[in-house]
C-alpha cells in the first residue's frame, strides 16, 4: 500500500514503481529512520498529540523492529517504495491502528531530510577517524626519517634537499585540513529538519527543540522550506571528500613514481602490491593506482549533486532522491581508499640510499653554494649567475659541486675558501634550514608534535 494511494483510483505502473523506488539506496538509513521515529513519538507523547500508552507502544514496536533487523529475524522488503514506507508498514502490521499514528505531524519530506543528516553525521565522524589513522601513520613514519635526505622537487626537477619526514608531514597537514573541513561540514549539518512537514510545518503543537535535543542536534532548521529542500550539507561533505581524494591522489602519484626502477625510493610490501600475468619481474603499485583513479569517481559524485540541485525551485522535488546515491558513494569510496592506503603507507620500506644518491646527483645544493657567496659579501644575483656557471662546468666534466676541486672553485671566484665544502654538504644544507616549517630535525620535531597535538585536540572535541 502506497502512503499516497488515497488520491489515486488506479494502481501505479510496475515500471513506474521500479523507477520511483529508492529502497535499494535508502535502506542503509533504516537505523536512523527508526531512531528519528522514536524521537518523534516521544515528542508527540510529551506534547499530548497522541496518548501516552500509544506512544509507548510505538516506541517499543520500533525498538523491536530495530532489534529484529539487527538479529536477522526481519529483513528489509526490497519491494517497498522506500525505507520510511517499510518501517511504517511493518509497525502498522504489528500494532494495527496504533502504528498509523506515528506519522502525525510529519511528512516523508522532513523525515528523509532527517535520516540523511543523521546517517551522514555518523559517516562523517568515522571518516575523520579514518583520516586520523592515516595522519598518525605519517607522523610515526616521519619520526623515523628526520635525517633521511631526499631531493625536493619543483616542476618534477630536483630542486633543494629536504628530508623524507618533511615530505610526509606536508601530506599530514593536507589530511588535517581535510579533517577540519569534514568537521566544519558536520557542524553546519547538525540542524534538525524534522517538524518542517512537507514544507510549511504543521498545525499540531509540536516541540521541535525537544526532538532536536533527543537526536543530538544543535537546533531545529530555522526555516521549514529550507529544512526540507536543503542539501547543501551533502554537497559540502562531497566537496570535502573530493579534496581528500585530491590529496590521496597526489600522494598516490608520488608513491607510484617512487616505486619505479627510475626512482626506487620506496618498496611496497608484497601484501599491498600485485604482479603481472605475463611479466614475472613486475611488482605493481595497484592500490596507489586505484586510489588515483577513484578520485574521478568522487569528483563525479560532487558534480552530480551540484547539477541535481542547481535548477530546483523550493521546496522538495523528486530530483532530490538522487542526493543519497551520490553522497553515499563518495563516503564509501573515500572510506575504501583510506582502508587500503593507510596500511600500504605504514608497511612500505624506505630506500635511504637511493634517496641520498638522487639528492647528491641533482645539484640541489646549488642554492646553498650561492648563499655561501652572499654571506661572503657577493650580491645574490652575481652569486646566482656564478654558481650556474659552475653547475654547467660540472655537467661538462661529469662532476658534482662536492667533487669540484678548490682550485676550480677559486678559478671561478677568489671568494671561495675550503669552508665551501661544509656549506654545500647535503646534510648541512638540509639541517641548516631550521626555520619554522622547514626540513631540519628541530623543525620536523616541532611539526610532528604539532600534528599529534592537533589529532589529540580533534579527538577530545569529538
Amino acid at each position: 500500500m502506497k502512503l499516497w494511494a488515497g488520491r489515486f483510483s488506479k494502481e501505479a505502473d510496475k515500471q513506474l514503481d521500479d523507477f520511483n523506488s529508492s529502497i535499494s539506496v535508502d535502506s542503509r538509513m533504516i537505523k536512523e529512520d527508526i531512531l528519528g521515529s522514536i524521537a518523534h513519538a516521544a515528542m508527540l507523547k510529551k506534547q499530548g498529540i497522541i496518548a501516552p500508552g500509544e506512544a509507548d507502544k510505538i516506541t517499543a514496536g520500533l525498538q523491536d523492529i530495530l532489534h529484529d533487523l539487527q538479529s536477522g529475524a526481519l529483513t528489509v522488503d526490497m519491494e517497498a517504495e522506500d525505507v520510511h514506507t517499510f518501517v511504517e508498514a511493518t509497525l502498522t502490521e504489528r500494532l494495527g491502528e496504533t502504528g498509523k499514528r506515528l506519522h502525525t505531524a510529519r511528512s516523508r519530506n522532513d523525515q528523509v531530510a532527517l535520516d540523511v543528516r543523521l546517517y551522514l553525521r555518523g559517516r562523517g565522524e568515522q571518516l575523520k577517524k579514518d583520516l586520523a589513522a592515516l595522519v598518525t601513520v605519517l607522523a610515526d613514519k616521519a619520526a623515523q626519517h628526520q635525517e633521511t635526505i631526499l631531493p625536493g622537487y619543483t616542476h618534477l626537477q630536483r630542486a633543494q634537499p629536504v628530508t623524507f619526514a618533511h615530505h610526509l608531514l606536508a601530506y599530514a597537514q593536507m589530511f588535517l585540513r581535510d579533517m577540519g573541513r569534514i568537521g566544519d561540514a558536520l557542524e553546519r549539518m547538525n540542524e534538525m529538519p524534522l517538524g518542517s512537514g512537507a514544507l510549511a510545518t504543521t498545525t499540531y503543537p509540536i516541540d521541535r527543540w525537544y526532538t532536536a535535543e533527543l537526536l543530538g542536534f544543535s537546533a531545529p532548521c530555522a526555516n521549514s522550506l529550507d529544512g526540507v529542500s536543503d542539501r547543501d550539507f551533502c554537497v559540502e561533505l562531497a566537496a570535502a571528500l573530493s579534496l581528500v581524494m585530491v590529496h590521496l591522489s597526489r600522494f598516490a602519484e608520488e608513491i607510484i613514481l617512487w616505486c619505479s626502477w627510475e626512482f626506487r625510493f620506496v618498496e611496497l610490501d608484497d601484501a599491498f602490491s600485485t604482479g603481472s600475468s605475463i611479466m614475472p619481474q613486475k611488482k605493481n603499485p595497484d592500490i596507489a593506482e586505484l586510489v588515483r583513479g577513484k578520485s574521478g569517481r568522487v569528483f563525479g559524485d560532487l558534480m552530480a549533486l551540484l547539477s541535481m540541485l542547481k535548477g530546483l525551485p523550493l521546496a522538495y522535488n523528486k530530483d532530490m532522491q538522487e542526493d543519497k546515491e551520490a553522497v553515499f558513494d563518495a563516503c564509501d569510496t573515500v572510506s575504501a581508499c583510506l582502508a587500503a592506503f593507510t596500511p600500504m603507507v605504514r608497511t612500505m620500506r624506505v630506500n635511504k640510499q637511493a634517496m641520498r644518491h638522487a639528492a647528491a646527483a641533482g645539484f640541489i645544493n646549488a642554492t646553498d653554494c650561492a648563499d655561501y657567496l652572499v654571506k661572503k659579501g657577493m650580491a645574490f644575483r652575481d652569486a646566482y649567475k656564478l654558481v650556474g656557471g659552475l653547475v654547467a662546468e660540472c655537467i661538462e666534466k661529469g662532476k658534482t659541486l662536492e667533487t669540484l676541486s678548490l682550485e676550480e672553485y677559486k678559478a671561478a671566484s677568489p671568494v671561495f675558501e675550503s669552508d665551501v665544502y661544509e656549506a654545500i654538504d647535503l646534510k648541512n644544507c638540509t639541517m641548516g634550514r631550521g626555520a619554522y616549517g622547514g626540513p631540519a630535525v628541530e623543525s620536523t620535531t616541532a611539526q610532528i608534535d604539532l600534528v599529534r597535538k592537533k589529532l589529540s585536540e580533534m579527538e577530545e572535541k569529538a
